[in-house]
């Protein structure tokens, strides 16, 4: 006896039994998954370029889109005119900074050597308290000369920090494909503005697709990861190769889209089958079958 049991997963589950001689077979049919990523926009403005359509094929690193940057160049001009000036300050910050130290350490050489000499009497103390004055008066110097360098070196950061973030906008505007794949969905036109963040295409990577399939309990000692299935395209006798690359640990209520009412409260667990898909035959959407 044969038990041929067939199972939609995606959109719709339904159950056929038909008896013949040999082993059981379990016929699964999904829909077919790739890959679709949404391509963002990283810099925002007017579209000035775009060098793609609905159903092109695309290559990773492939110019898509050119976003306006003439505000951002105005911008980048500015803050390398303030790096600049502050590269002016901070020369002239460190030469203070250096002097004042300089100054420092000697009123401190000759303080102590006074101080000293006070010990035997040799100098006034009226000398001494002087001196401790203007050791006093050259630390506090020191110290602000070298917090005024600290703080030219700080915003000098603060301004690189901002440029770095301009070149970057700059870069971005420049929209490559993050991957492989062929462009389903275009968002926007050349000379629309985009807001940043926003997506302006869709690209889905058909090299490896998936299909979802759901399981029910009694199946689960019979299927494994890494087990090997074939899939076959509706209405047509081509089969591929795919794998079991992922079953559910929980247990979920079978979709209310399924037609039998009798499984409607059926205990189910979600497996994942990967398929090779380098020639592109399967197509995001195409219904297969998939034969455990």
């Amino acid at each position: 006896m044969k038990k041929i049991l067939r199972f939609l997963s995606i959109p719709v589950w339904s159950l056929i039994l038909s008896c013949t001689s040999g082993e059981s077979i379990q016929i699964y049919t999904g829909v077919v998954e790739g890959t679709a990523i949404q391509i963002p926009a990283m810099t925002g403005g007017q579209i000035i370029d775009l060098l793609i359509d609905t159903g092109q094929e695309v290559q990773q690193g492939q110019l898509l889109a050119i976003i306006d940057t003439l505000e951002l160049s105005y911008q980048r001009d500015n803050l390398k005119g303030i790096l600049q000036e502050i590269a002016s300050q901070e020369q002239s910050a460190a030469a203070s900074s250096a002097r004042a130290q300089k100054e420092l350490s000697y009123v401190q050489e000759k303080y102590q050597r006074y101080n000293d000499l006070r010990k035997t009497e040799s100098v006034s103390q009226q000398l001494v308290d002087d001196l401790k004055n203007q050791l006093q008066n050259a630390e506090s110097a020191y110290q602000i000369a070298r917090k005024q360098h600290e703080s030219i070196a700080s915003r000098q950061i603060q301004i690189l920090s901002q440029l770095k973030s301009i070149n970057k906008k700059i870069t971005d505007a420049r929209i490559l494909a993050p991957s492989d794949g062929i462009i389903t969905n275009k968002y926007y036109e050349k000379g629309e503005a985009i807001p940043p963040l926003s997506p302006i295409a869709e690209v889905i990577n058909l090299e490896q697709v998936w299909v979802k399939i759901y399981l029910s309990e009694k199946m689960l000692p019979q299927i494994k990861t890494g087990q090997e299935v074939k899939i076959k395209i509706d209405g047509t006798d081509q089969t591929l190769a795919g794998k079991i690359s992922w079953i559910n640990i929980k247990a979920e209520f079978t979709p209310k889209t399924i037609l039998t009412p009798e499984t409607r409260t059926s205990l189910v667990y979600a497996a994942k089958v990967l398929i090779q898909n380098p020639d592109h035959i399967l197509k995001h959407g195409m219904p297969v079958e998939i034969h455990l």
